[in-house]
């Protein structure tokens, strides 16, 4: 390409040379000189990230000072992408700020791939071109997985559900999804007041479910306490009450129920082989004469106020079978009789208080009840970030609850994020769809490999991961390369060489969003 310069980062020069070479260039000296030419400089992020960004922004000062007529900034992957977002309330926005930094230096354009969140295209004055690398995830997948259409994409966390879905609807797959509960504490008010039984009713009270039907009349009623009610009727109902009762000496004693279904419906009826205290007390009078009327009492139906009886209908949750659940403890898959931590998603107290139900039901309520409270009040992002997962996982008294929806038996599971830093979430992911969804083959799927720490080590320790996809966009070192087996890289220099040449020539590049089926 005439009247260019591809300028080189100390970041990925392997990257920068794969794309001269496509191009048919080579990369040009960095000592500047004076000259009105379209420059494109080629920086991502490393480990070394502070210097990286500095060492791009002394380059495009560089380039603006030798009156360069364009700048374009090639980010395949952007700094401190993850950092969109406040994470506390005090928080700062990097991301926001490195843009800032760019527009200052002198950029007027950005080609980057796949940002973890699409919306930071707002954060830059100039136009940017976020590519995406699905094309080739999926041509890849099409021509080295073999029964590829038999393949379920799981997203690991709910906040990658949209990637997961795109990649899935282009290759005409089912999608599922793996979500991990946060912190939960002890039981408070709220949780003691719903799941506890309310105070003075056993399992053996019978509570009537229309209450539309029951009247408040004249008489006293004395409380368990001591504390005597006085319940008087309204003038209202008097008069209804006067045309309801007939004279005494022909009164019928009254139906205690009407409905023949909710003895069969009701489990604490079917249990209980004498009938309700309440109702015995209240409806047993030798003479309903001398009867004392009960303040609340169920009247008499007129036809006018008849409503029909329906019957119960009995509801099968089909959707069950495709819900599986899991125990999480040190962000690894163990067996349900597993003794829980000290500090346990569900206290003992709350176990041997109610030994009867459900502990997995019980996690689940303590979950709903107990969201994870935020500094000035109200709860935290639905969709819990990777560090907050991290912090759970490396917690070795705490037992979390990971879900698993979707069907992944005797299937192959793609499961898709953004990129890979910490693998605590990749394995636990992993474990969750073969050690209880059955699946049979799992292959970790992103777009960056930023393999922070040794977090690419224990993905190829971890015997439920067959292999680990990602692309050359974060320079990953060559003796990591070759010790992982299980690592493949995908080159992304075709890519953004097709990106640079249409952007030179002013061409759309609208057609490196489609996917090619060869």
């Amino acid at each position: 390409m005439r009247n260019t310069l591809i300028f080189a980062g100390s970041s990925c020069p392997a990257l920068t040379g794969q794309i001269c070479s496509n191009l048919g260039m080579a990369p040009a000296a960095v000592e500047l000189s004076q000259f009105a030419n379209d420059v494109f400089v080629i920086q991502s992020g490393s480990s070394k990230i502070n210097d990286s960004i500095m060492e791009l922004l002394i380059l495009i000062s560089a380039c603006k000072g030798g009156s360069a007529n364009k700048i374009t900034a090639v980010l395949p992957y952007f700094p401190y992408s993850r950092q969109s977002k406040k994470k506390s309330h005090r928080g700062a926005i990097t991301a926001r700020m490195l843009a800032n930094l760019l527009d200052v230096a002198g950029i007027k354009h950005v080609i980057t791939i796949d940002l973890h969140a699409s919306q930071m295209q707002g954060f830059f004055r100039c136009p940017v071109d976020n590519l995406h690398a699905e094309p080739l995830i999926a041509r890849w997948i099409r021509h080295n997985v073999p029964n590829w259409q038999e393949a379920v994409c799981v997203s690991k966390n709910a906040g990658g559900t949209k990637r997961v879905t795109s990649l899935a609807d282009a290759l005409k797959l089912n999608f599922g999804i793996v979500t991990t509960d946060k912190k939960r504490g002890g039981v408070n008010m709220t949780t003691s007041m719903i799941m506890n039984r309310l105070d003075g009713f056993g399992p053996e009270t019978e509570l009537d479910s229309d209450v539309s039907k029951l009247h408040i009349g004249s008489g006293s009623h004395m409380s368990k306490h001591g504390l005597k009610l006085e319940l008087k009727p309204l003038p209202a109902e008097r008069e209804e009450q006067k045309l309801e009762q007939p004279p005494q000496e022909t009164t019928p004693p009254r139906q205690t129920h009407t409905r023949q279904d909710s003895s069969q419906s009701s489990p604490r009826k079917s249990q209980q082989g004498m009938p309700s205290p309440r109702r015995t007390a209240h409806h047993q009078s030798p003479n309903p004469n001398t009867s004392t009327r009960s303040p609340l009492h169920r009247a008499q139906p007129t036809p006018a106020r008849s409503l029909p009886i329906q019957e119960e209908i009995e509801f099968t949750d089909e959707r069950a079978r495709d819900i599986t659940h899991g125990r999480l403890v040190q962000g690894h898959i163990v067996p349900d009789d597993w003794p829980s931590p000290t500090q346990s998603a569900m206290s003992a107290s709350q176990i041997l208080d109610r030994p009867d139900e459900d502990p997995m039901e019980m996690s689940r309520n303590s979950s709903f009840f107990n969201p994870e409270g935020h500094a000035l009040g109200g709860t935290a992002d639905a969709t819990a970030t990777s560090d907050e997962e991290e912090e759970g996982f490396n917690d070795p008294t705490l037992e979390q609850m990971i879900t698993l929806v979707g069907d992944v038996r005797n299937r192959t599971v793609f499961i898709i994020d953004d990129m890979i830093d910490k693998a605590g979430s990749w394995i636990a992911a992993a474990e969750c769809v073969v050690k209880r969804g059955g699946a049979k083959k799992v292959y970790c799927i992103a777009t960056h490999g930023l393999f922070g720490g040794d977090s690419l080590e224990e993905l190829q320790d971890c015997d439920c991961i067959d292999t680990i996809l990602v692309t050359n966009s974060f320079p990953i070192s060559p003796e990591k390369a070759r010790a992982t087996k299980k690592l493949v890289i995908l080159d992304l220099s075709n890519l953004l060489a097709e990106a640079i040449r249409r952007n030179h020539y002013g061409e759309s590049i609208s057609a490196l969003f489609t996917h090619t089926y060869d």
